[in-house]
């Protein structure tokens, strides 16, 4: 290969000299316009906080080829890419490239025939290889029409191309071993190459994308380090998933209480899996959102542009029903309190190409059950002990492990009162971690145990709120007294305060609101988590701040006392303090 290379054929010779003569014989009238491109700031794409992908090209090689694939390919996968499209003329590369390169996470470079040929792809080379050392930015090679070896050592349309830039730059020759040395370094680097025409473009275009998803997805996972105890999660949404699995389609729930952690789980599992499927969209919010003007028909539209990429289209329309038919996607479902949600939403099964998923949240376990099979719903626990304090720590503390040290015990009575759940421990680490000494870290943790945090009562009140009066009332009832009692005891009392039992415990437990447990010589208990307990008493005192006995339930030693005390006792609490007190 190197000696054909070395007797290259004098057509091909001559075809080079007759180019190079035209780069260093440039008409003014084209200087000047290059000139005044170069200085026009608008025609610079802007440069943003951070990008996924730099791509490094010579454009007259392709530009309109696999330049523009790769990108649009790169676009469709919502990865974020800086190509400059300008016409690459000029010594020197402008501060907005440079920019750029350092902003991006990777950098491409297309390696052609006239890659060497232009000294703004040598320049930008050379700084990307800089990113590289520097910051551990990720540098993917692509050989398109050239072989490693050429680029490596320097040899057929790079010897040609070097050999002119000695001349051009003879008294400052330092500047073309630094070009050969970054071409040498980065044809030693692991990439894709496409000199034999081995597969197709779209191949080729393919694996680089996906490449570069896998290396973004395993950052990601790096981000992941912060949500403790997530991993076993993932892996279990994942099982019911079945990616590998040719099913039509399959539909998975994910429920839990608020602020258990389920959007941040859903969220997780789409990044890491949507490369897998031909389209991709995620709801978020859609209980929130469904109560707007339109909300339902709005969320549909972005459904059906997310999946058509930016296409406005209707789903009743039979084209697009076709179209959906035979895609593959990934659908996302975030926060759904009722069936007719789900419905118009995520609508038919059939209507999804095969191996299509989706995924919905909820609080509610009955509305999962309208169109997910039990077995495909998947109940977010709190978090283990050890799971928990670390999560907490993390928001409390930050880096700083010596403060962790000296705070430790601390710490874990706060963390028992979290009780595991995510969002609790998260915002008390919050808290926390604006404390300046242990005294008052104890001073927040005693106004914690009697007035708990609002940033956590307004999430946790959504789920309250959604429940018809009957629910309501039983939940406050659970609240105040019957928390870790024996449920047949408690629906013995709550039927005769004339509620409809059956139908209430078991809407509080599918909305994550109670939880009902098997204990050993006991029989079924009802349990409920600290943080909804507290949520329930807060929503009963706050019916009177000042006068406890404008309440109507008194449930503290302290309440009971002061309104028995007062002879202010109203008879609505008389009755629900003597009626507790008799059994």
């Amino acid at each position: 290969m190197d000696g054909i290379e070395a007797n290259i054929t004098p057509r091909r010779e001559k075809r080079h000299k007759q180019m190079d003569e035209i780069e260093a014989n440039i008409s003014p009238r084209r200087e000047k316009r290059h000139k005044q491109m170069d200085g026009i700031e608008a025609n610079i794409p802007p440069v943003q906080e951070k990008y996924d992908v730099f791509v490094s090209f010579r454009g007259e090689d392709t530009r309109r080829g696999i330049t523009s694939h790769l990108h649009a390919a790169l676009l469709q996968k919502k990865i974020e890419t800086y190509i400059d499209y300008r016409l690459q003329k000029g010594e020197e590369i402008g501060p907005a490239l440079l920019e750029a390169i350092e902003k991006s996470t990777h950098s491409v470079i297309i390696f052609s025939q006239n890659y060497a040929s232009s000294t703004w792809c040598l320049d930008e080379l050379v700084h990307i290889l800089e990113c590289k050392e520097r910051y551990g930015q990720k540098v993917i090679p692509v050989f398109y029409d050239i072989n490693p070896s050429d680029v490596r050592k320097q040899h057929g349309s790079y010897a040609d191309a070097f050999a002119q830039l000695e001349k051009r730059f003879k008294d400052s020759i330092d500047k073309v071993h630094k070009w050969r040395d970054a071409l040498k370094a980065a044809a030693d680097l692991s990439g894709f190459d496409y000199s034999n025409n081995h597969g197709t473009e779209a191949d080729l275009i393919k694996n680089v994308v996906d490449h570069i998803w896998t290396n973004l997805n395993c950052e990601s996972s790096c981000d992941v380090e912060d949500l403790v105890g997530i991993e076993s999660r993932i892996q279990q949404i994942e099982l019911r998933l079945g990616i590998d699995s040719k099913d039509a389609c399959i539909t998975i729930g994910i429920w839990g209480m608020g602020g258990i952690g389920k959007t941040t789980l859903a969220e997780i599992v789409f990044h890491k899996l949507s490369s897998k499927f031909e389209a991709s969209c995620f709801l978020k919010n859609v209980r929130e959102k469904s109560e707007q003007p339109d909300g339902l028909d709005c969320l549909q539209k972005k459904l059906l542009s997310d999946i058509f990429k930016g296409e406005s289209l209707s789903i009743e329309s039979t084209i697009v029903r076709r179209r959906l038919s035979r895609t593959k996607v990934l659908i996302v479902i975030d926060d759904v309190s009722s069936p007719m949600q789900m419905q118009r939403l995520a609508g038919d099964l059939q209507r999804y190409g095969t191996g299509s998923r989706i995924i919905i949240t909820s609080r509610d376990k009955d509305t999962l059950r309208q169109i997910v099979e039990e077995e495909n719903i998947y109940k977010v626990k709190v978090l283990k002990s050890d799971d928990a304090l670390q999560l907490f720590c993390l928001h409390a503390f930050k880096n700083n492990t010596t403060r962790r040290t000296d705070y430790e015990e601390l710490s874990k009575k706060i963390v028992d009162y979290a009780k595991g759940v995510p969002l609790d421990l998260i915002v008390l680490g919050s808290l926390f971690f604006n404390c300046q000494s242990k005294e008052d870290w104890e001073d927040e943790f005693n106004k914690l145990k009697r007035f708990p945090r609002q940033d956590i009562q307004k999430v946790l009140r959504i789920s309250y709120n959604r429940l018809e009066e009957n629910e309501k009332q039983i939940f406050l009832d659970i609240a105040c007294f019957h928390k870790g009692e024996e449920v047949n005891e408690v629906e013995r009392m709550l039927h005769v305060r004339g509620f409809f039992v059956i139908s209430g415990i078991r809407n509080l437990h599918d909305r994550s609101l109670i939880s009902i447990y098997s204990k050993k010589w006991v029989g079924k208990v009802i349990e409920m988590h600290d943080s909804l307990q507290e949520m329930g008493r807060t929503i009963v005192q706050e019916q009177c701040i000042e006068d406890p006995s404008k309440r109507s339930r008194l449930f503290t030693n302290e309440e009971i006392y002061c309104v028995l005390n007062s002879n202010m006792v109203r008879a609505k609490c008389i009755q629900c303090f003597l009626f507790f007190s008799f059994f």
